[in-house]
């Protein structure tokens, strides 16, 4: 009877140490290790997302830092300012400042002479206004299609008429929104520069470039000293 009683224990202590997880264990790890994957999946999604529009926005800005640049850089190194709020006018001739506004500006430039003209004019849509840029009557669009300017954008031109004892100076503005994906939030920007003409234009009725310094000072013929 003895010996029963001991095999008896031996077997439910042989029972106890085979046993394992039941179902319902094991259905509770899957569902809490899916969890866990489920929002390092998203938190991963998320950040990678942002990291995109991050880089959207850069190169947006990037190519809206150029618009700027090539206006400044040229206009910088033009001369006879034309400033208009009228974008039909193609009567150049004379100088012109706006110092209340305006839409276009056209100049010649300090490398050719050529005429260039930049406007920010209504779209086709005429839901926001464009950057354009025309050099002999060629125009070509400047911002993308994510940027939306605003009417508030402009040029404002003082001293540009000759013989008024003041050097031409230009500020630029651009104003509007960057939309960089369908369906996100447009997000505003705002960006100003001023640019004074590099060429002398105080009391003269046309500028003349500055003769560049002479390479070999010693050449030059200068009075014998006394």
């Amino acid at each position: 009877m003895s010996s029963l009683i001991l095999l008896n224990y031996m077997i439910k202590n042989i029972k106890k140490i085979k046993g394992g997880y039941t179902i319902i264990e094991t259905m509770i790890a899957i569902s809490l290790f899916l969890i866990i994957v489920m929002i390092g999946m998203g938190s991963l999604l998320n950040a990678n997302l942002l990291h995109r529009k991050s880089q959207d926005m850069r190169s947006i800005m990037d190519n809206l830092s150029f618009i700027m640049e090539d206006m400044s850089r040229n206009l910088r190194t033009g001369y006879d300012y034309y400033c208009s709020d009228n974008l039909f006018d193609s009567d150049f001739i004379t100088a012109s400042s706006c110092p209340d506004g305006g839409h276009l500006i056209a100049f010649k430039s300090g490398t050719d002479d050529q005429q260039w003209v930049y406007k920010i004019e209504l779209s086709d849509d005429g839901s926001s206004y464009n950057i354009s840029r025309s050099i002999g009557g060629e125009s070509v669009k400047l911002n993308p299609e994510e940027v939306k300017v605003d009417s508030s954008s402009g040029f404002t031109v003082t001293g540009a008429e000759p013989n008024d004892q003041e050097q031409p100076f230009v500020a630029i503005r651009l104003i509007g929104t960057i939309t960089s994906r369908a369906g996100e939030t447009p997000i505003p920007f705002s960006l100003q520069t001023s640019v004074s003409q590099r060429l002398i234009d105080i009391g003269g009725a046309s500028p003349s470039p500055v003769p560049p310094p002479n390479p070999n000072p010693a050449e030059e013929v200068g009075p014998p000293a006394s």
